[in-house]
């Protein structure tokens, strides 16, 4: 009985050090390359490599950040954040994230849907209701912006937005006839607007047709600033008020903001762009003169879920490794981890993803998914979710290497896509085991 007895206290205690061991592992610690199975010589190739983008002009300076088994093994800066006075980069400054506000999007809309705030299949109407009488470009004239349009077959959804398979395209950086006529109703792609309500915007977007019928297509679109303003529909919240107080602080995410304070305004990395003669130059503003490159220092109540956040890479990482944890940090949890599973599996099938380097893989809830098909183009492990950001920052989190890894640059450039594709094999190089 004795030795009876013994043996269930041995697995009982066994059972609470394990668990325990588990839960610290999911709080982000620094340690050896080894102890997570990198190999640190091989980590010196991907030290200077970076360094050699420094030297050969390709970039002013980028910041890179590998953590495996909850594990930082790796976090450096390179180069400079004035090229003239040769200010160095510094890896706790504040980088615009742009389109990586998405996933905080994604997080705060799957934490409603837990909550019984909605349905996946709900049509954006029943919450904003401009977008009740859809309709679907059928032709465009682009001398005088005129176009015909027919009924869309169906109404978008909730599921449709957070997939970019509802038909709305994106300011700016879409096709000719997304350009004109969202230029003409004055949509614009969120970040640096001062000077209109997005309420106002987003209701005057769903009056405005779609460019092709609701769950035909992925394209890219403004669907996360629709998102971003259902959030504040939702919970009677400002998506800035929601994001502090429900997922940034709770987390320990302390730089990461819409509006930036004044006190951490010189901590705002310097944007740069590389002239047609290779000269690196600092810019004030991008996109024409349109966008005042301060921009997250002057303060707005327009808040774009889909691009308008600035962090540190720091903060992100802690983000990423809550997913990447099943919804859970530090013993603060966000979601379920099936909401997660959810989120970064494919949710469009079969249809085509034009971005990146393979067209095969997919799309989830706001991610980029690697599919298995599509793994064979890179080193990332089928299941892969990853996106990034405008201004040259990119992040993926590998869930079968427990692995997530983040690159911040600045800067816009004929070398900068380079950089990410010799950054992503240089990291994989470097795994031991």
């Amino acid at each position: 009985m004795k030795r009876y007895l013994m043996t269930i206290l041995t697995i009982f205690i066994s059972f609470i050090y394990t668990n325990s061991v588990q839960a610290q592992s999911k709080t982000l610690t620094r340690d050896s390359p080894e102890s997570a199975g990198f190999s640190s010589s091989r980590l010196e190739r991907l030290d200077s490599g970076m360094n050699n983008w420094v030297k050969n002009k390709w970039v002013n300076g980028s910041v890179a950040l590998i953590a495996r088994n909850g594990k930082i093994v790796f976090d450096k800066a390179y180069g400079y954040n004035d090229v003239d006075t040769k200010a160095p980069l510094d890896k706790n400054g504040i980088f615009r994230i742009a389109s990586q506000t998405k996933a905080a999007t994604t997080i705060a809309v799957m934490m409603l849907w837990e909550e019984g705030r909605f349905s996946l299949d709900d049509p954006v109407s029943k919450f904003i209701p401009s977008f009740a009488n859809e309709r679907v470009i059928d032709s465009f004239n682009i001398k005088d912006t005129t176009y015909t349009t027919i009924p869309a077959k169906r109404l978008i959804t909730i599921r449709d937005l957070l997939t970019h398979t509802s038909g709305i395209g994106y300011p700016g950086i879409g096709t000719p006839e997304e350009i004109a006529i969202y230029s003409k109703n004055k949509i614009t792609g969120g970040v640096g607007v001062r000077d209109q309500q997005i309420s106002d915007v987003m209701n005057r977007l769903g009056s405005l047709p779609l460019f092709f019928q609701p769950g035909e297509k992925w394209k890219y679109g403004l669907n996360h600033d629709v998102l971003g303003y259902l959030v504040e529909v939702w919970s009677g919240m400002t998506l800035e008020n929601f994001f502090a107080k429900r997922i940034f602080q709770p987390l320990g995410m302390k730089d990461t903001y819409f509006n930036l304070p004044e006190e951490k305004g010189k901590r705002l990395v310097n944007f740069f762009l590389q002239d047609s003669t290779g000269i690196i130059k600092k810019q004030e503003t991008v996109f024409g003169g349109s966008l005042d490159m301060n921009y997250p220092l002057q303060k707005t109540n327009y808040f774009s879920g889909g691009g308008g956040l600035s962090s540190t890479i720091y903060d992100y990482v802690i983000l990423l490794q809550m997913l990447l944890n099943g919804g859970e940090y530090n013993g603060v949890r966000l979601l379920a981890r099936n909401t997660v599973r959810m989120m970064t599996m494919n949710q469009i099938g079969d249809l085509f993803v034009n971005i990146g380097d393979s067209k095969d893989n997919k799309f989830g809830f706001g991610f980029a998914i690697v599919s298995e098909s599509g793994s064979r183009f890179t080193p990332s492990q089928a299941g892969t979710y990853a996106w990034g950001g405008v201004f040259a920052t990119t992040y993926w989190v590998d869930p079968k290497e427990k692995m997530i890894v983040l690159l911040y640059e600045q800067m816009w450039g004929p070398h900068v896509a380079d950089t990410h594709k010799i950054f992503h094999a240089l990291v994989y190089q470097a795994i031991n085991n």
